[in-house]
């Protein structure tokens, strides 16, 4: 079950927190994988560590030059593209009155401009292998979902990703591809580790299951929607809460 053996697959962000622990479970499973991201010697580090079936293409999702090649430079190391996973992203946080333009911009640009080149390009090389196989897998987020003070930006973004996939998922449902979403909310990674103990406890309380989650915890509904077992599911979001949001 969850076999990826001889299966292709291309991770963003995939140097640390919840990409790498994505492309860990992909790689696990059987599958070959490239990483990316634009820190260049974590990824060395990543690729170092998992061994074999693992290429690095380094990539910039601020820079639209760069992430218009992202895909063909993928598949010209991996020879096809069965699984994307979108998982970079960032945050500029700021309270609606006093955002600046940029930025507003910025957090649009990689957390969704970047997400929507890479569908459409990966979508193109998955309908041109007619395999009657492919995977989109956008990491969206908690904040997508019910909004969150400061993120004004990063909410639209998220929220603006699953949109997004939806319609994505219509299109391409028909050659067997699919389009789904992880909306995950409070996990251990060291975008959240800015946080002092106060503010971690605050949230956890927050939290049903009364803790943080982990990049293992995205890292196995990503393995699940990627596999044949997940062919079945699209245009859905997949929340990983610990049940902080249920929808």
């Amino acid at each position: 079950m969850f076999d990826l053996t001889g299966k292709t697959a291309l991770v963003t962000g995939a140097s640390g927190g919840i990409g790498e622990g994505i492309a860990r479970a992909l790689h696990k499973a059987g599958a070959t994988v490239a990483l990316s991201g634009r820190n260049v010697s974590n990824l060395d580090a990543l690729a170092k560590d998992l061994g074999d079936r693992v290429h690095v293409v380094p990539c910039d999702l601020a820079d639209r030059a760069q992430v218009s090649k992202l895909i063909d430079n993928a598949v010209a190391k991996l020879g096809r593209l069965d699984i994307l996973v979108n998982n970079a992203g960032l945050t500029k946080d700021n309270l609606f009155m006093v955002m600046k333009d940029e930025q507003w911009d910025d957090v649009i640009a990689v957390n969704l401009t970047s997400a929507f080149m890479l569908c459409r390009a990966a979508s193109r090389h998955m309908v041109r292998n007619k395999s009657g196989f492919g995977r989109i897998i956008n990491i969206s987020s908690v904040s997508g979902v019910f909004g969150n003070p400061g993120q004004g930006n990063y909410a639209a973004a998220k929220s603006g990703m699953i949109g997004m996939t939806k319609s994505l998922a219509r299109e391409v449902a028909s050659r067997g591809i699919t389009a789904n979403c992880i909306a995950p909310g409070f996990i251990q990674t060291p975008m959240t580790n800015v946080l002092n103990d106060k503010q971690k406890a605050e949230i956890s309380e927050m939290i049903p299951a009364k803790r943080f989650g982990t990049a293992v915890d995205i890292a196995a509904g990503a393995l699940y929607l990627a596999s044949d077992e997940g062919g079945y599911i699209t245009g859905q979001t997949l929340h990983i809460n610990g049940g902080m949001a249920m929808v």
